[in-house]
């Protein structure tokens, strides 16, 4: 039989929500050793492990910090990795959005379960004393899931006039970061459409030049030689492809604590690179949740994949014969299960 060809999607911050609330008690199993790794680690340091977390009703305060929300979602991720049935699918080329991208490296193979752990921990517990800045986000499509380019630009020209930043260009959506006083501007300027623009809660400036002191502190805490070449490609957030046989774990180093912490996550380009270098057959979006699914929807519109060219097209292809397997919704999971 031959393997359909797969896209990993690693998700990012904000995913483990009230409604993914006891994930990892319900799919965690095919990554119960890794799960019990990581419940011994947070152990020894007096955090309450991602187990008893997991089965604690949620509290927005205590699940979505980053110290506990991190490795959540990467134990999630990598339960969801762990359940793809490989007899059936080939896995050519693992992505992911913001911190998804240190699941993916864990995911390739560039980083060993320990390290991974010790990387996402790290990472998620540096501003555990006090958040840099934050992040809003806001919507610059239309109803179809075009984007309305002259909106857009009009955004992104308040947003240097405060001097924000875009975070992530995140399909059809602009995850803006900076002070809090500049976010607090452009929460009252920017247009009211549904829900948007809103705070994300608990997040920082991600991927700005605010978190410059942030990476000067993870090249001091992680080392260099805890990285290794990824056995299967990696799309970054620039679109860069580093495969097993070319990459220099240095340069892979350097861009996951330098330009990926400092510089804007163009999830837009990762997917983009992905299906138009990969041509998967489908791609996989792991859990928890299912937030990115629009985002990609709209990533494919934008790019008319599969000769799609609206919300209405996209729904109809999930429905008929889901293009996108969102690990996230029961019905989706057991295609590759």
């Amino acid at each position: 039989m031959t393997k359909e060809r797969i896209v990993i999607i690693c998700p990012g911050r904000g995913t483990y929500t009230r409604d993914t609330s006891g994930y990892l008690a319900a799919f965690g199993a095919s990554a119960k050793n890794q799960i019990a790794y990581m419940n011994d680690q947070r152990k020894l340091v007096g955090n309450s492990t991602l187990t008893e977390l997991d089965s604690k009703p949620f509290r927005a305060k205590i699940h979505m910090s980053g110290e506990h929300a991190s490795p959540l979602i990467y134990a999630c991720s990598l339960s969801d990795f762990l359940s793809i049935d490989q007899e059936k699918y080939e896995i050519v080329a693992i992505t992911g959005n913001s911190m998804g991208w240190y699941s993916a490296l864990a995911l390739s193979g560039a980083l060993n379960h320990e390290n991974a752990y010790s990387l996402i921990s790290t990472m998620g517990s540096m501003m555990k004393e006090g958040t840099i800045g934050g992040q809003i986000i806001y919507s610059v499509v239309d109803e179809n899931w075009h984007v309305d380019e002259s909106e857009k630009e009009e955004v992104l020209t308040e947003i240097k006039n405060v001097n924000a930043h875009v975070s992530i260009y995140l399909g059809g959506y602009l995850v803006i970061g900076g002070e809090q006083s500049a976010l607090d501007i452009l929460l009252k300027k920017l247009p009211a459409k549904d829900n948007y623009p809103f705070q994300l809660p608990f997040h920082a400036a991600f991927h700005t030049p605010l978190l410059d002191s942030i990476s000067k502190k993870a090249y001091e805490l992680l080392p260099q030689s805890i990285f290794q070449k990824p056995s299967v490609s990696l799309v970054d957030g620039r679109g860069h492809i580093w495969s097993p046989y070319s990459t220099e774990t240095v340069d892979l180093y350097n861009y996951t604590l330098g330009h990926q912490v400092t510089n804007v996550y163009d999830f837009f380009t990762a997917i983009t690179v992905a299906i138009k270098e990969f041509c998967p057959d489908k791609l996989v979006l792991l859990g928890p949740g299912n937030t990115l699914g629009g985002s990609i929807g709209q990533i494919m519109i934008e790019n008319n994949w599969l000769d799609m060219d609206s919300k209405s097209a996209f729904s109809s292809l999930q429905k008929e014969n889901p293009y996108l397997i969102s690990m996230g919704m029961e019905e989706q999971r057991k295609l590759v299960c």
